[in-house]
């Protein structure tokens, strides 16, 4: 492996990239394209190029361009196929290039890549490399959060139709429906020696700062060693939905020391009844699990300022 600074100064000089984008959407094609002439016109050379199109291609098109040996994969998309390209390129001796093309970028937000083209080619150009953590859910990497209860319950009922006539409005108006028949969960935590048992419909773990487009804490961040575990609101249904728009008002101005967040480095949850799962927007299985830290897992190209501990 090259240290940091050798990897930031290869990608300068020498400047082989490959460019995989989610291009399901119109707007996906249309920043495909762009992003490709950007990058071109900012003196990379595109050892491949992949507009993934169709469902299941993203893993193997990150292969496919992984292969081609580049000192930096540049991945366009939201919050899943950056996470998907996150999980494969940990410890690899690759940097991963972001282009936040969703609607929250929770990641890119975390490392402090403003959302649009202009930014994220600017720190491509003139950033430098990094290395932060991803968390383990598992035995499955992650790079912003694992949701048990509700939203697990929504990525898996959500109707491809209705997300396809709606677009995001979908998962909303499928919480909806899911919350009036919704059963609160008995959570146990083990941490640090301690134990800590709650009654919520929903609990998140995040490894970053961003959930939703909105600020967790002021001050979680993916390069710390922690894991953010926090439920939403109690028992009742109605404290869910206040403290879900508590959360999206109050971020920014809430710490790490504040209730009701409990930031470690190692977590196993436990739930009266085997809980559905979901690691960054994705199912995946169910609750007892074991989380924790990769410390300094993933590569990433930063802006120039960012800090790396």
């Amino acid at each position: 492996m090259r240290t940091k600074q050798e990897l930031t100064d290869d990608i300068r000089r020498e400047r082989r990239a490959a460019l995989v984008v989610n291009a399901r959407s119109r707007r996906g094609r249309q920043l495909y394209a762009d992003a490709h002439a950007r990058l071109v016109g900012a003196g990379f050379q595109l050892l491949g190029a992949y507009a993934v199109d169709r469902p299941g291609e993203l893993e193997n098109s990150l292969r496919a361009a992984l292969a081609t040996g580049p000192d930096l994969l540049v991945a366009g998309g939201g919050d899943g196929t950056i996470s998907t390209a996150g999980r494969m390129l940990a410890h690899r001796d690759v940097a991963l290039g972001l282009l936040p093309l969703g609607t929250t970028n929770n990641f890119a937000r975390t490392v402090g890549i403003r959302p649009g083209l202009d930014e994220a080619i600017a720190t491509l150009t003139d950033g430098k490399v990094i290395d932060v953590d991803l968390g383990i859910a598992g035995d499955v990497p992650f790079t912003n959060h694992v949701g048990i209860g509700l939203s697990a319950e929504i990525m898996i009922n959500v109707p491809s139709r209705l997300k396809r006539v709606v677009g995001r409005i979908a998962y909303p108006l499928t919480a909806l429906g899911l919350l009036a028949r919704h059963r609160p969960l008995r959570a146990t935590i083990r941490a640090g020696g301690r134990e800590i048992v709650f009654t919520t419909h929903q609990v998140y773990v995040a490894n970053g700062g961003f959930h939703a487009g909105r600020p967790i804490t002021a001050d979680a961040h993916a390069d710390d060693r922690l894991l953010v575990a926090y439920p939403v609101g109690g028992a009742p249904k109605l404290e869910l939905i206040r403290e879900t728009a508590r959360n999206a008002l109050t971020g920014h101005r809430r710490t790490l020391r504040e209730q009701p967040f409990l930031a470690v480095g190692e977590i196993w949850l436990e739930t009266d009844r085997p809980a559905h799962v979901e690691v960054d927007g994705e199912p995946c299985g169910a609750t007892p699990l074991r989380l924790a830290v990769d410390p300094n897992a993933l590569r990433i190209m930063a802006p120039p300022g960012s800090p790396d501990h």
